[in-house]
């Protein structure tokens, strides 16, 4: 987040409701549901008992990398089966050319994966010029599985067949941007994760609450992390999550509509860039920045009574809220408690010392949307909302979306808070409500367990308005 305004357009949403038994039903009237699902916790990653799959792949070394990635290809392929008929027409050709290698083989053993040699070929690919699909067996997916577990290797490899079907259904040509490639096969890996939550693939099964919330973290890890690099052609953390749930939530249906108009709708003039800014957008969480941030939310979203700050604790000892370190809202004498040292600590950015394959990203959003939270508390205590329950946190991230979103309004006047959104600040948020939903939370710092519905609710608000909020969780 830095000084300057930026300008925000706002678009439309997708996946208010799914069909069942013929009828249109809406997807948020059960806060505790993921889409339409229940939320579930308990068994995540290969179904024990399963005989493997009897495909095979091509260099492979039959060991256990080997045999998840071709059970997940296996259940991808019969999710496909199904679905590809009634979603494009014609007939499905599973892809049948599959080969393994490990990027650790020295050069003079490495095989050939797409015309490239394999040494050193730390990806997992769909290659256009044969129809195969090829994976790192000796970096990258052990990698995936020790820092996300099993079932986001079955996610990268159900990304990567989307790519094979992109090229079955012909919606997809040379002339079509990267951008949308990569985010419709984002979105076909999430029709087939919800196949697999509903209990229908054959070798793997996953829970709605920290198993999808990994396979998600896992998105965000693979997001574009540097915005202004010519190579970033996947998307933000913030847009590929976004992907991922269209394609939870509607299905490939869904998946068809995303094209670069639908994407520059979503996108609308949320920052793209972080220009020649020298802080790559980060500022320092103090009471300064703070207090400019809250003249922005009382100009953006104003109440009648503005709640009073204090920036020396965030322990208010409420008598009808919990103290939710490092911000908490007290309804009882409308103050909004912080502490400083400790919200600086969250807003610290790892950009400089996190793995690879990073499973929390921090800047100083992860510090900012929590104490925005806390406002979107006050808002609904205003409003004469109830301020305990999962539709609460629920309000208070879609509402801390919409303030987001609106941080980059061009109509804002210095006079309203210096401040302003930052490319990469929507993803700090994202991986903030995955990893704890602490901005998710109502004035009892309770959340639902499902990272999906936390996130879900935040990106309402971004994409949509204050009314938005309201009328989903009622």
């Amino acid at each position: 987040m830095v000084a300057g305004v930026l300008a925000l357009a706002v678009a439309l949403l997708s996946g208010c409701t799914r069909t069942v038994h013929g009828r249109a039903v809406s997807i948020y009237d059960d806060p505790f549901k993921v889409a339409g699902l229940p939320t579930t916790s308990g068994p995540n990653g290969p179904r024990p008992g399963v005989p493997d799959s009897t495909l095979t792949a091509e260099n492979g070394d039959g060991g256990s990398i080997d045999k998840l990635v071709l059970n997940a290809l296996d259940d991808i392929q019969t999710y496909w089966q199904g679905e590809f008929p009634r979603e494009f027409g014609g007939t499905f050709a599973p892809v049948d050319k599959f080969i393994s290698w490990s990027a650790k083989t020295p050069r003079s053993q490495a095989g050939q994966f797409c015309g490239e040699s394999s040494y050193r070929l730390v990806n997992a690919a769909y290659c256009r010029l044969d129809g195969s699909v090829g994976w790192d067996r000796g970096v990258l997916l052990p990698a995936v599985v020790d820092e996300f577990g099993k079932m986001s290797v079955v996610m990268v490899l159900a990304h990567e067949y989307g790519h094979a079907i992109q090229e079955m259904a012909k919606i997809v040509g040379r002339r079509t941007p990267t951008i949308v490639k990569e985010q419709q096969a984002d979105c076909f890996a999430g029709a087939f994760i919800r196949n697999v939550a509903e209990g229908k693939a054959e070798h793997f099964t996953i829970n709605t609450s920290d198993g999808l919330n990994a396979v998600l973290a896992a998105t965000v890890a693979f997001r574009d992390a540097d915005p202004d690099d010519p190579q970033s052609v996947h998307g933000s953390a913030f847009e590929r999550v976004t992907a991922v749930q269209i394609g939870f939530t509607d299905g490939p249906k869904g998946c068809k509509g995303i094209d670069q108009n639908e994407i520059d709708r979503r996108r609308g003039n949320l920052p793209q860039t972080l220009g020649n800014d020298s802080t790559h957008g980060q500022s320092e969480v103090n009471q300064s920045n703070l207090q400019e941030l809250a003249k922005a939310m009382a100009a953006i979203m104003p109440i009648k009574d503005e709640p009073k700050y204090t920036y020396d604790t965030a322990k208010l000892n409420c008598r009808n809220g919990a103290d939710t370190v490092p911000v908490t809202y007290c309804p009882a004498t409308d103050v909004i408690g912080t502490d400083v040292p400790a919200l600086h600590d969250r807003g610290v950015s790892n950009a400089d010392d996190q793995d690879a394959l990073p499973a929390n990203v921090t800047g100083d959003f992860t510090a900012y949307i929590v104490f925005i939270s806390r406002y979107a508390l006050a808002v609904q205590h205003a409003a004469g909302l109830p301020l305990t329950g999962a539709k609460t946190g629920l309000r208070a991230a879609c509402l801390s979306g919409v303030i987001s979103g609106k941080l980059a309004d061009p109509n804002r006047s210095k006079s309203q808070g210096d401040i302003a959104l930052s490319a990469g600040d929507l993803d700090e948020a994202v991986s903030g409500l995955l990893s704890d939903g602490l901005a998710a939370s109502d004035t009892d710092g309770k959340t639902v367990p499902s990272g999906f519905s936390r996130v879900d609710a935040f990106r309402a608000g971004v994409l949509g308005n204050q009314d938005t909020c309201y009328s989903r969780y009622t």
